[in-house]
């Protein structure tokens, strides 16, 4: 605010993420640095500032609040008022005010910083070797806050009394403990304990180290974390692996990697396993501590059955403390997946994970501190120089983000049904939720409703209509018909789209490709090869693939042979399987004749499904996804990439142009070429058949730039293969960064769409 008297009192209104990550203690040091007198408080959500003092100093403690704030503080001053001189003879922090309007931001967790590193490793620290060791700029908080505002009697630490060392730390404003809500040492904090084979362990040092000689033994460990707990074994040992693959079920999937932070940049472990440049270091150290997913070196250090078919590796430096101690104690790589039912949503409680993975298991190392709310791990690809989010999850979640225009009401978007995240807006904010996954599942839907209920009660913003996919059959959408509110369904690619213009603030007119497996469309049938022209609130769909009928409804995703026979059938060729499975291969013809559960289909998703059952890659996926990533793989096996600068025609059908996958069916069974040599072809002939519709496109309409959304657009060698065609054309091309391209962006997706509509 312009004032030519001059300043020597102001009162600030600081919003943003200024709460749980130390910024009062911060206001305090440096208003006594700049020799100012006042206060400081939290209220709702927000911190309220009183400073006094001369005018200079007023003006660089304002310009300090924002560009010294801590590391996890994310401030914004949205009130700046001249006020009187109250002549306060010193500065302190007040008591909180609750009263106002709720501002409230939920951090997510965070991983150790320096300061308590130091401690942690210091012999001579009072916490050395404290597994839960962390202060205001690191450690739990979505996942252990049962209710605001953010204290420690409401959150899971309630139970744990400070000690006295540690009630000084809290109550001390120049302390980087001040009010670090999960504080703790040896003395008055959560505690490990091992058991196994009867045997029950309750000593912290002593639990840990039975875990590791338990490990090293090739056993299967279920161990807590910060947000659930993981399946841990020895990953250099194929035996243990496999052991561990045959008790979950979990035949194929590739296996998330714990590695110890070594060396003087803590990536030593880290570099002799995978290929590393300067932006996935950056994001493998970040505070969130997601798994990257990197080019494996080779020959691989752990074994081959980590990630079966695959030239990845996805690894994490330890999230906690006490990941550190763990993996610093073992010596090298760790398995580290989720420990739950498959598509389940990762499992916090003691009791039901002894129960539900007693056969998977031969141990636990558990701690007791409750997780309130369940955070999967993170999980982000490295395409075209950048990390993009696969999951959201622990670090990254609660994701925050700001509208660029008001909303008529709150609003609660309710996702999809696979990789399910659901999302809370109001305002110009918008609150994503950690991933959730395949409702499917009866302890999905119970999560669900959980993370619901908690999202609005620790926001304190109660939604007024719920947002819903237009598939009617999906869980989240009968869910939503059995609540009393307003239901407002969302096409399911029109989401993706605005979730990709939404991420980039882009409101001009662009071109989306939204490519996936499968999303209702509003013709009936299964789109998931579209290409939708115009922005948020305003798409028009102008392209697709040529339609073919697909028949096994459920059954599609992890049976790749159906979608290869549907192309054989769609071209009046018949279909021999390798597998030896005729009475469901007659089955499922018969059906399709009849179109018998049976639609037609445009997705680029089953193309990928059908182009690895041909080229002899897989019939049976064990888990979603498995046929693409395969077909990647192999596509990215090739030294030296056939060059092509073929396209797929465009046929108008209607008021849509349509791609013809006829001459890539050939392709498939063109045996003058490899199979990888084919799989390279598939990919760059479509990456081909994107510029060609950009160019056909741009001629007739203003279009400012290209963008990539859905599922499919998680595979690096298309993605970086269109954005490098469109970039020697100076065309802008965008991927999503930090929402999920797949269906854990639609949640976002459908607000973004539903705040176009409403301002339109």
């Amino acid at each position: 605010m312009k004032n030519d008297m001059p300043q020597t009192a102001l009162k600030l209104q600081v919003t943003g993420r200024v709460q749980a990550v130390g910024f009062r203690p911060f206001v305090y040091r440096i208003a006594l640095a700049h020799q100012l007198k006042g206060w400081v408080r939290n209220s709702v959500g927000l911190v309220d500032i009183h400073v006094e003092g001369e005018a200079v100093q007023l003006a660089q403690f304002c310009e300090d609040l924002i560009a010294k704030a801590p590391p996890l503080a994310r401030p914004e001053i949205t009130q700046k008022i001249v006020v009187a001189d109250e002549g306060f003879a010193d500065f302190c922090i007040r008591d909180s005010n609750a009263a106002g309007e709720a501002l409230i931001h939920i951090p997510p967790d965070q991983a150790m910083c320096p300061d308590c590193e130091q401690e942690l490793l210091n012999p001579l620290d009072r916490r050395y070797r404290y597994p839960f060791t962390n202060c205001t700029q690191c450690g739990p908080r979505y996942t252990i806050i049962r209710t605001v505002p953010y204290d420690r009697k409401n959150t899971s630490m309630s139970v744990f009394p400070l000690c006295p060392p540690c009630l000084l730390e809290y109550e001390a404003p120049s302390n980087r403990r001040f009010h670090a809500e999960p504080n703790a040492c040896p003395d008055c904090g959560p505690q490990l304990c091992f058991q196994n084979d009867n045997v029950l362990i309750k000593d912290t040092a002593s639990a840990l180290a039975a875990a590791v000689t338990a490990l090293k033994q090739g056993q299967i460990l279920a161990v807590k974390g910060v947000g659930g707990y993981h399946l841990m074994c020895d990953a250099h040992n194929a035996q243990a692996v496999q052991k561990l693959r045959d008790n979950k079920h979990r035949p194929h999937k590739p296996l998330a990697l714990l590695l110890p932070a070594t060396g003087a940049d803590g990536l030593e472990t880290v570099k002799t396993l995978v290929a590393l440049d300067a932006n996935s270091a950056l994001m493998l150290q970040d505070a969130a501590r997601p798994i990257i997913l990197l080019p494996q070196k080779m020959p691989s250090a752990v074994a081959e059955n980590v990630a079966p078919g695959l030239s990845e590796l996805g690894v994490m430096l330890p999230p906690s403390p006490f990941h550190q101690m763990l993996s610093t104690d073992f010596g090298h790589a760790l398995v580290a997946t989720s420990a739950n039912i498959s598509g389940e949503p990762v499992l916090t409680d003691d009791d039901a994970v002894k129960q539900r993975l007693s056969a998977v298991v031969d141990g636990y190392l558990s701690h007791n501190r409750d997780i309130v709310r369940p955070a999967d791990d993170s999980v982000s690809r490295l395409i075209a120089g950048k990390p993009r989010c696969i999951r959201l999850g622990r670090g990254s979640a609660p994701l925050e983000w700001a509208l660029k225009h008001s909303l008529p009401q709150p609003v609660l978007a309710l996702g999809g049904h696979l990789k399910n995240t659901v999302a809370l807006a109001w305002g110009k904010r918008l609150v994503v939720s950690p991933h959730i996954g395949d409702l499917s599942a009866h302890r999905s839907i119970l999560v669900f409703q959980q993370v619901i209920a908690d999202l609005q009660a620790l926001y304190q913003v109660k939604a007024e209509a719920l947002l819903t996919d237009a598939h009617p059959q999906y869980a989240s959408s009968r869910w939503a018909k059995a609540q009393p509110l307003p239901l407002i369904p969302i096409s399911h690619h029109r989401a993706h789209a605005s979730a990709l213009a939404g991420e980039h603030g882009r409101e001009d007119r662009g071109l989306v490709l939204t490519w996936d497996g499968v999303g209702l469309g509003d013709d009936g049938s299964l789109w998931g090869g579209e290409a939708f022209l115009g922005c948020p609130g305003d798409w028009q769909r102008v392209a697709s693939f040529r339609p073919f009928h697909l028949a096994g409804g459920d059954k599609l995703g992890l049976e790749p042979w159906r979608s290869a026979a549907a192309l054989h059938w769609e071209l009046g060729l018949p279909y021999a399987q390798s597998t030896d499975n005729k009475p469901a291969l007659a089955l499922a013809h018969q059906a399709w004749l009849r179109r018998i559960n049976t639609l037609p289909s445009s997705a680029v998703g089953r193309l990928f499904d059908a182009a690895a059952a041909m080229l002899g890659l897989l019939e049976y996926a064990s888990h979603d996804g498995e046929a693409p990533m395969r077909l990647e793989a192999l596509a990215e096996s090739l030294e030296t990439p056939v060059e092509t600068r073929a396209y797929l025609a465009l046929l108008q059908m209607g008021d849509v142009l349509r791609f013809d996958w006829e001459p890539l069916f050939y392709l498939l069974k063109n045996t003058h070429y490899s199979p990888a040599q084919r799989a390279g072809l598939l990919h760059r002939i479509l990456a081909n058949s994107a510029l060609h519709l950009y160019q056909q496109l741009s001629q007739k309409h203003d279009i400012h730039w290209l963008g990539l959304a859905g599922g499919v657009f998680q595979n690096r060698l298309l993605s970086e293969n269109i954005k490098a065609l469109m970039q020697a054309q100076d065309v802008e091309c965008l991927l999503a960064t930090a929402i999920p391209t797949n269906d854990g962006g639609l949640s976002y997706g459908q607000l973004i769409e539903y705040a176009a509509q409403t301002r339109c």
